[in-house]
């Protein structure tokens, strides 16, 4: 089937929203609601594919998710992730890679296997990578799709260019 452009494909979308307290609630519902998803797929045998994100926002969802592994024995062994984005250029040791950001707030903490871990990769030449985030959405059909993405909200974003591939976009920021 053709795809539609993507005004067309969401524009009768709507999404349920649920307004909570303050961060750190709902911060647990979304750590609770991904626990439920993991553990579903578990009881099905099944892999749980989650979307994540970087930034202030999903930082106290990890904290919950590292917490809920450690006291309540939630494991990740069935989860693959594939996160948004990650700057470019960039080394994935660098300190404002968002591999180190990962690492530091969720994957150092888990049992999740690391070769289930998709963050993209920041080093690559610059004509290697539309074939890399074709590669990238591949892996991602391959697996199901994603059962879960987890965004963040930002307040403003500053970006001068972008160019689009499928849905993985390289951005350039000054």
């Amino acid at each position: 089937m053709a795809r539609l452009n993507l005004l067309e494909e969401t524009r009768f979308e709507k999404l349920p929203v649920t307004v909570y307290s303050d961060e750190y609630v709902a911060s647990v519902k979304v750590a609770q609601r991904i626990a439920e998803l993991i553990r579903y797929k578990q009881g099905r045998n099944e892999k749980a594919v989650l979307g994540l994100a970087t930034g202030a926002t999903p930082v106290k969802v990890y904290a919950e998710l590292v917490r809920l592994h450690r006291e309540e024995g939630l494991s990740f062994r069935n989860v693959i992730t594939f996160n948004l984005d990650e700057y470019y250029p960039m080394q994935p040791t660098a300190v404002q890679s968002y591999v180190t950001f990962m690492n530091e707030n969720l994957f150092d903490h888990i049992d999740i296997n690391k070769n289930n871990v998709h963050i993209p990769d920041g080093t690559l030449p610059q004509e290697r990578i539309h074939d890399y985030c074709l590669e990238y959405e591949r892996k991602i059909e391959a697996v199901g799709g994603l059962d879960l993405q987890l965004l963040g909200i930002a307040v403003q974003v500053t970006s001068v260019s972008t160019s689009r591939v499928l849905r993985q976009t390289q951005v350039h920021a000054w």
